[in-house]
């Protein structure tokens, strides 16, 4: 432990902030990791989680969270927020909901699999097309773990930093370590193409390289890592076998898709007789695509001041999502 560590950690006992504490001592424990030292990292990590787990015994009001915020080499690329959003909200299905209540008990539950050598998912892959609810997912997550989401922007990364996109993603890493949260990586195909595509040149390899090394350094925080892309068939194969989940995701089915309008027209009630005269044109489109045309539905029903739905209007919004979804197709 540096001196400046040892002074904070005392500043933070002395004004009783038990956040801040924890937040020094997991550091420690991150460097040791890094050093080599896994016995005592661990023995840091379990004495930080007993705690942690105390505290939540505690009858005691919890405080409220303070906003973590990234560091400053970092605020022009992460956008971090403490989300609400459960996965109870979302319409999901039963397989991913199941592999990702398994991520959250696991997460919540971090200490026991700790203390019989196991470790908790810390690394997941989203994979699936544009508005199927990959991004609401990392909301969610971090609404039920009750953890700061961090959003790092990857297109800004490469274009505004390329040349020096390893030494930023080093910086990331070691929030990732400092400041647990669940961290989404979106667009990770810009990242995570293959080593051998014909455009690929020096940094994105060096930048490829050093997520590889990242993804296999101990997590001293249990933060999340959720990873989320389009496009699945061009990551580099050694990228995705280091996650520890990787869940699909498709357009819903009927019986979703029912779901999402009938809670997203809320009032404007989605009546059986009414689903049956729109059911076709919604099939085939993404979770993002319905609630569009459903909001689209609802605006137009509070400005006119109607009360009741109207099925042409919603098929109608239904149809103008599918048809700017083929005018995409046909231009790519």
């Amino acid at each position: 432990m540096s001196t400046k560590q040892l002074i904070a950690l005392l500043n933070s006992h002395a004004s009783g902030d038990e956040d801040q504490f924890m937040s020094i001592a997991l550091q420690v424990a991150a460097q040791e990791a890094r050093n080599g030292n896994m016995v005592d990292a661990e023995k840091l990590k379990r004495l930080v989680q007993r705690i942690r787990d105390r505290g939540s015994n505690s009858t005691r009001p919890q405080s409220v969270i303070p906003l973590a915020r990234p560091r400053a080499e970092l605020q022009e690329l992460v956008q971090s927020s403490y989300p609400k959003t459960r996965l109870d909200n979302m319409v999901l299905s039963e397989q991913v909901r199941a592999r990702l209540g398994r991520v959250v008990r696991q997460q919540l539950e971090r200490g026991l699999l700790r203390d019989h050598g196991q470790v908790p998912a810390t690394h997941l892959l989203l994979v699936g097309p544009p508005g199927t609810g990959k991004t609401m997912t990392a909301s969610a997550l971090a609404g039920e773990l009750r953890l700061p989401l961090f959003t790092v922007r990857l297109d800004a990364l490469f274009s505004r930093f390329f040349g020096e996109t390893a030494g930023k993603f080093r910086i990331l890493f070691d929030q990732v370590a400092k400041t647990r949260g669940v961290y989404l990586l979106d667009e990770f195909d810009a990242m995570g193409a293959s080593r051998g595509d014909t455009n690929d040149v020096g940094e994105v390899r060096r930048v490829l390289n050093s997520v590889l090394t990242f993804m296999e350094e101990p997590n001293a925080t249990d933060s999340l890592v959720v990873a989320a892309t389009n496009h699945s068939e061009i990551l580099d194969k050694a990228l995705a076998r280091r996650f520890d989940e990787v869940v699909e995701y498709g357009a819903p089915d009927e019986e979703a898709a029912r779901a999402i309008l009938t809670r997203r027209l809320g009032r404007l009630k989605l009546t059986a007789k009414a689903w049956t005269q729109v059911a076709n044109a919604a099939a085939g489109l993404s979770q993002g695509e319905l609630v569009r045309a459903a909001d689209t539905v609802v605006k137009d029903a509070i400005l006119g001041g109607v009360s009741a739905l109207s099925i042409p209007a919603l098929r109608t919004a239904l149809d103008d999502r599918r048809s700017f979804k083929e005018r995409l197709s046909t231009h790519r």
